[in-house]
């Protein structure tokens, strides 16, 4: 839980991205002395966070839709902030502000951040002082700001245009490695780890430009995916040096799949099309599967804001923050992000205290004090989420001083109370709302696995026939047991429902590792049979 990890790969664009981003509009509003501002800008600065793993058509939609939800975000938050200043509807709005990005984020699986930086940002607006007439200024920097960080994200296709492809592909391959290394019980997790890889890079590629170099990309995964499940050892050595040189921009490896191989990229390319999303407005629907999960971050984040502002707290908003930043994807794992979450905020408020003397010495150290922690906090969450804790705690007492210097100890005070009622209610409302839901998305995974598996099983029984098919087929059982395990794994988190049939998954799983070695030894035999004949 509070290991220590790796750097992450592209964290640094990441960092960069957003200092870059947060920077130019600081530099504007610190040469107007208007820092007052900053929250406005650096709610369209912090859009630079998104979609760096994505190929840059895909990233340019993407971001656009990320800016828009800021600004119809933050347009709602002060709005809210303009009509009253009620602080408990102020926190019922942001609760609710809170459960809409939580639903949202994770209905299009938009990745890290996620839902964090629309939470921060638009509970910090709500309680902002604001007059209706302001609004629209206030949501033109907003909006100024995010095309800034939708240039900055984009700025590397005019260098490495192939870069996120590239970087999805080389993960596939590493994983491989790791695969082909493992021994054990670690061979189990390596195995599902590595047909993950290969599945989120094959949904990389394909939405993707056409051309030469995305045609050799997918000859490369499809060698990586044909050595599933059981990746030879003496190929770990070669799939590893295939990785270098993607990540290090050195020519793509050309490989030879056979003629069946080649035609079968066809057939990968009919399965592995990304299906359209479903709407976004179906997911708040009471039926969606991610409802129960809106209502539970509703819930604790009212609870936690409310209790602050019992408690007398000052700022409330900071508890509903927290609230919103422990449910994760099951309760158990919102056990673990609470732990995390607390031991970095208290570790964060020394460092807040260490860095005080020398942000109070002008607006200058002040801006790059922020920026420097910004870039860390990105360096740092990679490797462990308490570890980026530390930083963004300090990070956000900060710009809370950019309109004007705060007492420090009732600032270290209510962030201490605000992070521990938070927490509280946070893991309060995941007892309080179950989401049982989660045993019936494990129902439907395994469903889906035994079509894909009995798909196999004729294909087997019967000549190989087109050359796409076991493309297909292979694409089909893949995906479905990477779903399986995702299922699994949200519903084994879960409390308060039905048992799970943690023997038929075991079981599905260990047929699907069968059928897929049975399909890599047919593809094989059948290469071996061309050369031989060639």
């Amino acid at each position: 839980m509070f290991s220590v990890g790796g750097l992450g790969d592209v964290w640094h664009k990441q960092a960069l991205s957003a200092v870059v981003a947060l920077a130019v509009p600081d530099a504007v509003l610190l040469l107007l002395d208007r820092l007052d501002l900053a929250v406005y800008t650096s709610a369209g600065a912090l859009c630079a966070l998104y979609a760096h793993g994505l190929p840059y058509r895909v990233r340019a939609r993407t971001l656009l839709g990320v800016a828009a939800g800021m600004v119809a975000s933050v347009g709602v938050a002060l709005t809210a902030a303009g009509l009253t200043g009620s602080a408990p509807v102020l926190v019922v709005v942001a609760a609710l502000l809170a459960a809409a990005h939580k639903v949202a984020c994770d209905a299009a699986r938009i990745g890290p951040p996620g839902n964090l930086i629309f939470t921060f940002i638009g509970a910090t607006c709500t309680f902002l002082p604001q007059r209706l007439g302001d609004i629209p200024v206030h949501l033109a920097l907003v909006a100024a700001a995010a095309a800034l960080a939708w240039l900055v994200c984009m700025a590397p296709a005019l260098v490495r245009p192939e870069g996120p492809q590239r970087t999805a592909v080389a993960r596939a391959l590493e994983a491989a490695v790791r695969l082909a290394r493992a021994e054990g019980p670690a061979a189990t997790r390596a195995r599902h780890d590595a047909a993950a890889a290969v599945n989120a890079a094959w949904h990389t590629l394909l939405p993707s430009p056409a051309g030469p170099g995305r045609h050799t990309l997918e000859r490369l995964l499809a060698r990586v995916e044909a050595s599933l499940p059981a990746v030879p050892r003496d190929e770990a050595g070669l799939f590893a040096s295939w990785a270098a040189d993607l990540r290090r921009n050195r020519p793509v490896p050309e490989v030879s799949l056979g003629e069946a191989g080649a035609a079968g990229l066809a057939g990968i390319v009919l399965e592995r099309a990304a299906p359209a999303a479903p709407g976004l407005l179906r997911m708040f629907h009471p039926a969606s599967p991610l409802f129960p999960i809106g209502v539970r971050v509703a819930v604790g984040s009212a609870l936690a804001g409310l209790v602050s502002l019992a408690a007398g707290v000052g700022h409330p908003y900071w508890a509903v923050v927290t609230a919103a930043a422990v449910f994760q994807a099951n309760a158990t794992l919102s056990w673990q992000r609470a732990l995390q979450r607390a031991l970095g905020n208290v570790v964060g408020l020394l460092v807040f205290t260490a860095l005080l003397p020398v942000s109070r010495t002008g607006a200058l150290a002040l801006v790059l004090l922020t920026l420097a922690l910004q870039f860390c906090t990105e360096a740092l969450m990679t490797r462990n989420y308490w570890l980026g804790t530390v930083c963004v705690t300090p990070m956000a007492l900060l710009l809370t001083e950019l309109p004007g210097y705060q007492p420090a100890w009732p600032l270290v005070r209510d962030r201490w109370l605000d992070t521990a009622v938070g927490v509280v209610a946070g893991l309060l409302g995941c007892l309080l709302v179950t989401n049982r839901r989660s045993a019936g998305r494990i129902d439907a995974a395994l469903r889906r696995v035994a079509a894909a598996q009995a798909a196999v099983r004729h294909l087997l029984a019967r000549d190989p026939g087109e050359p796409g098919e076991t493309a297909r087929v292979r694409g089909a059982l893949v995906d479905a047991s990477v779903e399986l395990r995702r299922a699994a794994d949200v519903a084994a988190g879960e409390w308060w429902q039905r048992a799970l049939p943690e023997e038929q998954v075991a079981r599905a799983e260990q047929e699907g590792h069968r059928l897929l070695a049975r399909l890599a030894v047919r593809d094989r035999d059948r290469v071996g049979c061309e050369r031989t004949q060639g």
